[in-house]
């Protein structure tokens, strides 16, 4: 484990004090566990067999030598765990000067968080992010917001997410608003009712969380004309969904953020008084204090504005590196501290960002790349699709096709000759997919966004190719 609080946490409001607890102190050797994890108690203690033989002492594990205790924010007792209230309560007998002694030995670039990427496109990696990344990320947040004392988050993203944590957590300690949590698990009901209840002016979210909430049968009862703005971020966002959220949620000023787990996580964002035709297009300009630049994937050269190109990051908000893990840490930052992040991009001459698609997701069709991103803004303009997203998987003669996977909305019924003809004439025929899957859900990691690795081989698999 790095330097700092060893923690695993749920979404809940003990989380973000916690959060800030790890801020203040950093050196804490405790876990921390819901009552429900995902896989409940059995995999630490699986994990940890020390757990049944500590009764209450200091834990001691080969396995994991740094870590002393855990944490439950259950009232149930668990043996082996001190639970939240009795941490509170040794909280009070920590006495000043030893608190100020652990604060003044923290250091502002010391590592705060290990945090995990999602795992869109494979196994999560552990980014490393220090108290600098973190705290200069969500004030500046805050100011594109224009967040102040009397705006009410609504954040039905996780905490354990840079997201929830530092989009959400952290950027209203910065600027005093008031978190609101709807639910322990994201669910669109309880969204909609807590916006509607606590008057709240902004809500964030990833762009299938907004797409659950406009189609949700309820949606129409819910007065939301409190709500002013929030952050729609964390994949690529539809701009047909971006457009339903300002006209039918009332979030006229909201905006879309880009980044990486590895920066903190937000590099681009646009701004509430941003033309609408360039918020619902474009990912805004380079967050202050931070460098971007457009280059040629192959040779590394900087690209003219208007060229497409891989995007990549310098700055305050890069990561130290990843956890254990110094070849991938190479293969993400340069030697001259850029951050590659795998995105194609233009930048316009205004310095506002267009994302255009994932270099790793490019499908070659037959020597003509296609950009699944293009495709998947085409077919959410069809009348019956909820959710659309695009793959290539291999093939003999064209080296790839494109594959469409759709959700319908509910009720709707259309084949998948009735999605080709709706794409004849109207996109190159090279780019209308060779075959349509219609799904209920796609895979996705636990903070929502879609797995197109899974995809990939999930159609590969039933087209029984490689």
């Amino acid at each position: 484990f790095v330097r700092g609080l060893r923690w695993l946490g749920p979404y809940s409001p003990r989380w973000g004090c916690s959060d800030l607890a790890a801020l203040a102190t950093a050196k804490i050797p405790r876990r921390r566990t819901p009552r429900n994890f995902r896989t409940r108690s059995q995999m630490l203690r699986q994990l940890i067999p020390e757990i049944a033989s500590s009764r209450g002492r200091a834990l001691q594990t080969p396995r994991f030598p740094h870590l002393r205790g855990l944490i439950s924010l259950g009232e149930r007792q668990l043996e082996g765990f001190l639970r939240w209230r009795d941490l509170l309560g040794e909280a009070e007998r920590v006495a000043a000067e030893a608190l100020a002694e652990r604060q003044a030995s923290l250091n502002f670039d010391d590592v705060i968080n290990l945090q995990y990427t999602s795992g869109t496109t494979g196994f999560p990696k552990g980014a490393m992010l220090t108290h600098h990344n973190l705290l200069n990320n969500a004030f500046w947040i805050g100011e594109r917001l224009s967040f102040t004392h009397r705006d009410r988050l609504c954040i039905p993203v996780p905490f354990y997410h840079c997201f929830g944590m530092v989009v959400g957590n952290l950027t209203c300690v910065a600027r005093g608003a008031t978190m609101v949590l709807p639910a322990p698990h994201f669910s669109p009901l309880p969204t909609l009712q807590a916006i509607a209840q606590e008057r709240c002016t902004a809500v964030h979210g990833v762009p299938t969380m907004f797409i659950a909430e406009l189609d949700h049968p309820q949606f129409r009862e819910f007065d939301l004309t409190s709500l002013r703005t929030g952050v729609m971020a964390g994949a690529p966002c539809p701009i047909e969904i971006m457009k339903r959220v300002m006209a039918e949620m009332h979030c006229e000023q909201i905006t879309i953020g880009c980044g990486m787990t590895e920066a903190s996580p937000i590099c681009n964002m646009t701004e509430a008084d941003d033309p609408i035709d360039v918020r619902v297009s474009t990912v805004g300009q380079v967050m202050p204090h931070q460098e971007q630049k457009v280059i040629d994937p192959t040779t590394g050269r900087i690209l003219p504005r208007g060229a497409q190109g891989e995007l990549c990051y310098r700055g305050y908000h890069v990561m130290r590196g990843y956890y254990n893990n110094p070849q991938a840490t190479r293969d993400a930052i340069d030697a001259s501290g850029w951050l590659h992040s795998g995105d194609l991009a233009v930048m316009d001459e205004a310095g506002y960002v267009r994302i255009t698609g994932r270099i790793k997701d490019m499908i070659c069709r037959g020597g003509e790349k296609i950009f699944p991103r293009e495709v998947e803004e085409f077919l959410f303009r069809h009348p019956k699709i909820a959710e659309a997203y695009v793959i290539g998987v291999p093939d003999d003669y064209y080296g790839e096709q494109v594959v469409a996977w759709i959700k319908l909305k509910d009720g709707a019924e259309v084949t998948a000759a009735q999605i080709q003809e709706f794409c004849k004439g109207q996109i190159m025929n090279y780019k209308i997919p060779r075959y349509v899957k219609f799904v209920t859900e796609f895979p996705t990691t636990v903070t929502g966004k879609v797995q197109k690795f899974r995809m990939r081989e999930i159609s590969a698999e039933e087209l029984g190719v490689r």
